[in-house]
């Protein structure tokens, strides 16, 4: 193991990026630390714990306090160059001891409190996950063995939790009054992807636990806003950012027995969904102008303007020389294919329909044309 892994530094990955942790590891070193402050009765630096994937790190603390049989201690968790509201966040754990068996979780300031079903946790509890739940556990036990103590009490805590949680989706998922205490391995890998994913499944879960039969699926913040515009029939939890996971959000609808799925996205998105790509980060896929370009024929575009297409510098500039020649309904014939495509993907079982909308909100291009009982909308 790397030096820099020891120590609490977090090593590179092979992309040069500096790995992080999750706040579920941060959170599972300062309650170790608390149990060892209170069953040794001493005060420390450091902790050295043991992350959920094994791995032994040592981890500076910021407080380390005692009061009786209570003691506080902190991490400040390091998300390495991982784009994270929660990076700088201290993960505060207070441990009282206690002679009854077993290890209690509760909800401090700024750490969510479940309040609606379908996360895999019980309502009423703190929003920790299980994996977090487990290493919290195991890291105050091991203090504990050997010791009078049979039992305690872990209040987790996160100040300033309530504002980082803004930063995030978790009010919707009903997660209120901070932030999750996350993580699978322990570590944070820059510019993951697993958790966003995670995010996506979670939503869907969620909506599909509320009864929700219709969900809007947008590729981002912008298109979700004239989603919701478009449907203010529908609460809030049937909208959900699906990003570039178009696949992964189709298929757990799918999966979830969630009858319907309305795709609403801009031409960039939407163009690559209609090449079948169901990831569509720009890092792994790009518009085909061949696809357009063959799309504007089978409406009656002519060799000239194919060409103009097929040499256009993105999506949104194709859908202006169709427009420019007549040709609007392009934007139609586009989320067809996103529809057949997507329907394919999800298995056959999942009805699919596709919402194309201008950077002004205006739609564009639908596909059904007129979906039945939704009033003329998507």
């Amino acid at each position: 193991m790397p030096d820099s892994a020891e120590s609490g530094v977090p090593p590179r990955d092979p992309k040069g990026l500096r790995t992080g942790f999750t706040t579920g590891a941060c959170t599972a070193a300062a309650a170790k630390a608390a149990a060892r402050c209170l069953v040794r009765d001493v005060t420390m630096a450091e902790i050295e714990t043991t992350l959920p994937n094994g791995q032994r790190v040592t981890f500076p603390l910021r407080r380390c306090e005692r009061q009786g049989l209570r003691a506080t201690c902190s991490v400040v968790k390091d998300a390495g160059d991982d784009p994270d509201c929660t990076h700088g966040a201290e993960l505060v754990a207070e441990v009282e001891l206690r002679a009854q068996p077993g290890v209690e979780i509760r909800a401090g300031p700024g750490v969510a409190t479940v309040t609606k079903p379908g996360l895999g946790l019980p309502v009423g509890t703190p929003a920790v996950t299980p994996i977090p739940r487990r290493n919290i556990t195991e890291m105050v036990e091991e203090e504990l063995t050997g010791s009078p103590w049979r039992g305690a009490i872990v209040t987790v805590s996160a100040p300033g939790g309530e504002e980082m949680a803004k930063q995030t989706v978790n009010a919707r998922l009903g997660l209120v009054g901070g932030i999750s205490i996350l993580g699978t391995s322990g570590i944070v890998r820059p510019y993951s992807t697993a958790a966003f994913r995670a995010s996506v499944v979670q939503a869907i879960d969620v909506a599909r636990e509320r009864g929700l039969r219709e969900l809007v699926l947008t590729t981002g913040g912008k298109s979700e806003a004239y989603a919701m515009r478009l449907r203010p029939d529908l609460p809030e939890d049937a909208f959900i950012q699906m990003g570039d996971f178009v696949g992964t959000a189709l298929r757990h609808c799918s999966r979830r027995g969630i009858p319907r799925a309305i795709v609403v996205g801009m031409i960039g998105k939407l163009s690559k969904m209609a090449d079948g790509k169901m990831q569509t980060h720009a890092a792994g896929s790009e518009v085909n102008m061949e696809l357009l370009a063959a799309l504007a024929a089978e409406m009656g575009a002519g060799p000239e303007l194919c060409a103009r297409i097929r040499e256009a510098p993105t999506a949104r500039r194709v859908l202006e020389l169709a427009t420019e020649a007549g040709l609007a309904e392009l934007a139609s014939l586009v989320c067809r294919k996103v529809v057949e495509h997507g329907g394919r993907h999800a298995g056959g079982t999942l009805e699919v329909a596709a919402v194309l909308v201008g950077f002004d909100g205006a739609v564009l291009g639908r596909h059904p044309p007129e979906p039945p009982g939704t009033g003329g909308g998507p």
